[in-house]
């Protein structure tokens, strides 16, 4: 199979961008999309081109390094996969594929098809860790967690931080994103010493790295190749609505010692 690709080229962050038309080689149908780059990268990288530009690592669906928006949704036309999940088989024969970055304020971009996410790192340091010792495995049971729980904790964590949920979002919103870290330490016991608090930095982290606010769409859900559920920012909802009338009654507190 051979298809056309339009894909987004920009030599740096500073330099404006232009999609430009490229023809694939002859393709196998069961290769992932990021092998067709690959092949593509080839064959320009022969004719002396410059070579597209893109995001990868693990190409398992774990990393989240994976970051293409095709036809207008990130990820691809399928539900619960990656970039790198998505396969040439899911197109037609001689089909046109729009690709592009991940498009958000807070995702500058670097170089064709890669944006800088250190957005994300910085929600994560602002409150993304347990002030649990850690260190050898406690005996089994001696903390018990109810299973809801743990499954509740375990869907959270399957986050794996690509910024789709950004990318799709008419808002650029990162609730999901910081919903799902926020729950998956909030649902269990080690997390709950700082659970309203960091609901509290890890929002703040992400206001002011230039997120938009969440209008609950459900389009984060939609694109999520984890299909992490929009229930979780209601939790993260919570956790910050606890963490302002408790740190607002510290506040009142400390004034009347005060006086």
């Amino acid at each position: 199979m051979r298809v056309r690709l339009k894909v987004w080229r920009q030599k740096n962050g500073s330099t404006p961008g232009e999609f430009k038309t490229y023809e694939s080689p002859d393709l196998n149908p069961n290769m992932s999309f990021l092998e067709m780059l690959d092949v593509l990268n080839e064959q320009l990288a022969g004719r002396g081109e410059e070579p597209i530009a893109f995001d990868h690592d693990c190409r398992e669906g774990i990393c989240g390094t994976c970051s293409l928006v095709l036809n207008g949704k990130p990820h691809g036309p399928h539900r619960g996969v990656a970039t790198c999940q998505t396969y040439m088989r899911s197109f037609q024969d001689g089909q046109e594929i729009v690709v592009e970055p991940f498009r958000a304020a807070a995702f500058p971009p670097i170089k064709d098809l890669v944006v800088d996410r250190k957005a994300f790192d910085k929600i994560i340091q602002a409150g993304g860790f347990i002030s649990a010792r850690t260190g050898s495995a406690p005996d089994a049971n001696s903390i018990p967690v109810a299973k809801e729980n743990a499954d509740l904790a375990m869907d959270a964590a399957e986050c794996i931080g690509c910024g789709a949920c950004v990318a799709a979002c008419k808002n650029a919103s990162a609730m999901l994103f910081v919903a799902a870290k926020v729950s998956h330490l909030g649902l269990l016991p080690q997390g709950q010493p700082e659970r309203q608090r960091r609901a509290l930095a890890m929002v703040q982290a992400m206001d002011e790295a230039g997120f938009g606010n969440c209008t609950v769409t459900g389009s984060c859900e939609a694109v999520c190749p984890k299909s992490i559920p929009i229930d979780f920012i209601a939790r993260l909802n919570r956790d910050f609505g606890l963490g302002l009338i408790r740190g607002e009654a510290r506040r009142k507190k400390t004034a009347e010692g005060g006086a």
